[in-house]
């Protein structure tokens, strides 16, 4: 039923495998290691190729337990069988194994096939066993907090029923015991009837009578008027209607001249430099040094002077258990710092599968060794796994004789046309032409304030600087038309007119808008942009990961080309307004595996960064 099994080092040294069949399986275990293992998502599983390959790992002698089975068996006997011939081969070869004698002939095709048929038969065994009940960590009660278990007074179970207030009337025993003379042919008096009645109407009637007084009741003849509407000094009249119109150049706009900078200009030549972040490599957690300060004493009480050389050798394997509670705090402050709950989980998760049975080293305590892992696991998730370079791919494709086209996408209010203004200036410092495409034409006054930044940038960047070449220029066609038509016809414009790049700015959408999201599909599928940005905003949560799986989700969907173009790299915007609060780089990047280009860190066009991984870190980690 497995069509292989492998047992390979760390190291990427194969000690035993065997195949049923002679299929080739070098691409889809590479592939296992590159994205699942050296990622370490939190994953022990990966399809490929109609194949489902499952891993475990022992951390004690650096072993990799592979197992590759055609995906549509759902073979459920796979996690056992796993557990039970890591184990066997452990205590088969663990003489070998602590030597490092990897060279060996290991010889384990018995134990193999006797371990598989153990683990069928206990499949089989399970399937015809009846339906056990659920235990209490399974059921529903479980996942219920204790505060809402808490019965305080006032709820449900000791709130008493509310009694209706009686009218208070005469009852028919009462009348009838008042005056034996009422009953007749046994029927209340009608005048005593008829006197209830009216007794209830004047209750009524009184009530009516006496409303709550309203403490704005008109009083002045200005109010009973009723409310005019305020007339603004300069509000204009539609005589102005023709000077407002901003949709069209002015000649008088013409005429405006702006004086450059000269402390932004030949600011931002070459590569973009890192965020530059507080950080201090000296600090000390509090903390663990009390918890070692404690294990130290304790060990001294116990063992006395041998207990001190016990302890500077390590020999205790870490448990899951062990892990639990220092897994525990470092979840709840990820999530804190702004990393979504089911990102930090998972990476909890990474760290415990990457050191249950590893041995402790001398003086480390679990604290600090699950923080050390943690924070190596954050700088590889961060660490981009293919390097963006637009420099170099622009003058790549200047070469070539064509521009170099980006696109950026997301959602409404996070900063794409103001970003895109930042790269423009990047660029234009570096010499490059850049064609501005107003592709959103949907929101009022993006088209005016791409031309406001066209204004500025080529202020900055006059045409008497380079050669009477105009560095910037924007290319629109006003609004309510066809997004994918307006880029197209802006690459073949700036092919025909030397552009060096072309960046593409798109109307905001919301991730569950499914006509605007195929929209943006049509545009990316038809003009095959070089580059597409995700623009997500810095202070988002959980909410930046449902963005960009739904994002992602669409471009594929919505596409049917077998190999559709989703997000390559993430622009993060407004990251000088969360402080310490970096979590969200680590959500958008584990979610995508792409690299975050570019970060925002302010409102002119020189607040532009490029992400420092290891000062990121630094931050969500204090």
């Amino acid at each position: 039923m497995l069509d292989l099994f492998a047992i390979f080092t760390k190291g990427g040294i194969v000690l035993w495998c065997f195949q049923s069949t002679s299929q080739n399986f070098t691409s889809s275990v590479n592939s296992l290691i590159k994205n699942i293992i050296l990622q370490e998502r939190g994953l022990n599983t990966l399809s490929d190729n109609g194949l489902l390959l499952q891993y475990k790992l022992d951390n004690e002698f650096d072993l990799v337990f592979v197992v590759a089975y055609q995906k549509i068996l759902q073979l459920s006997y796979v996690d056992k069988f796993l557990s039970d011939i890591h184990l066997e081969f452990r205590d088969k070869y663990k003489n070998e194994l602590t030597r490092g004698d990897h060279f060996q002939d290991f010889t384990f095709i018995d134990g193999y096939n006797e371990i598989l048929k153990k683990s069928e038969q206990w499949s089989k065994h399970q399937a015809q066993l009846p339906k056990q009940m659920k235990s209490f960590e399974q059921s529903v009660k479980s996942k219920k907090t204790v505060s809402s278990m808490i019965e305080r007074k006032g709820e449900e179970k000791n709130v008493k029923p509310i009694k209706k207030k009686e009218v208070n009337f005469v009852s028919e025993e009462q009348v009838l015991q008042a005056s034996p003379k009422s009953k007749e042919n046994g029927q209340i008096n009608e005048d005593i009837l008829a006197a209830n009645r009216l007794k209830f109407a004047q209750k009524m009637n009184k009530k009516k009578q006496d409303p709550k007084k309203s403490p704005k009741s008109p009083t002045s003849e200005k109010e009973r008027a009723g409310k005019k509407p305020r007339v603004w000094e300069l509000g204009g009249t539609n005589k102005d209607l023709e000077f407002l119109e901003r949709t069209t150049d002015k000649p008088e706009d013409m005429k405006s001249h702006f004086t450059p900078d000269t402390e932004i200009v030949g600011q931002m030549r070459g590569v973009i430099k890192d965020l530059e972040v507080e950080s201090s490599d000296d600090e000390y957690d509090e903390e663990e040094q009390q918890q070692q300060n404690h294990n130290n004493s304790k060990s001294v009480s116990k063992g006395g002077m041998f207990s001190i050389f016990k302890g500077l050798v390590g020999s205790k394997n870490l448990t899951i258990n062990d892990m639990k509670p220092s897994l525990e705090k470092m979840k709840d402050h990820l999530i804190a710092k702004n990393v979504a709950a089911d990102i930090a989980a998972k990476l909890c998760d990474s760290v415990a599968a990457k050191l249950e049975g590893k041995v402790l080293g001398t003086f480390d305590t679990i604290a600090s060794t699950v923080k050390n892992t943690l924070n190596d696991s954050l700088v590889q998730i961060l660490s981009p796994k293919r390097r963006v370079d637009i420099l170099r791919d622009c003058l790549e494709a200047q070469k070539q004789k064509r521009p170099f086209v980006m696109t950026f996408c997301g959602v409404n209010g996070v900063g794409k046309s103001t970003n895109l203004a930042k790269i423009c200036f990047w660029l234009i410092e570096n010499n490059l032409r850049v064609l501005i495409a107003a592709c959103d034409t949907f929101r009022a006054g993006a088209v005016e304030q791409l031309r406001t930044h066209m204004k500025h940038l080529n202020a900055l960047h006059p045409p008497e600087r380079h050669s009477g070449r105009t560095m910037v220029q924007l290319y629109e066609k006003g609004y309510g038309k066809d997004a994918a038509g307006i880029a197209m016809e802006a690459i073949k414009f700036a092919r025909d007119s030397a552009f060096d790049v072309v960046l593409v700015d798109t109307a905001g959408r919301m991730q569950d808008n499914e006509p605007l999201m195929r929209a943006l599909t049509k545009l990316i599928k038809v003009n095959e942009p070089d580059l597409v940005l995700f623009v997500g905003e810095a202070l988002v949560g959980n909410e930046a990961v449902d963005q960009l799986v739904k994002f992602n989700q669409a471009l594929a969907d919505y596409s049917s080309n077998l190999n559709p173009h989703i997000i390559d790299g993430i622009i993060l915007t407004k990251f000088d307004t969360i402080d310490d609060k970096v979590g969200a780089a680590i959500s958008m990047t584990y979610i995508t595996g792409q690299p975050i280009v570019f970060v925002g860190t302010g409102q002119t066009y020189t607040d532009l960064k490029a992400l420092n991984v290891k000062a990121v870190v630094h931050s969500l980690m204090k």
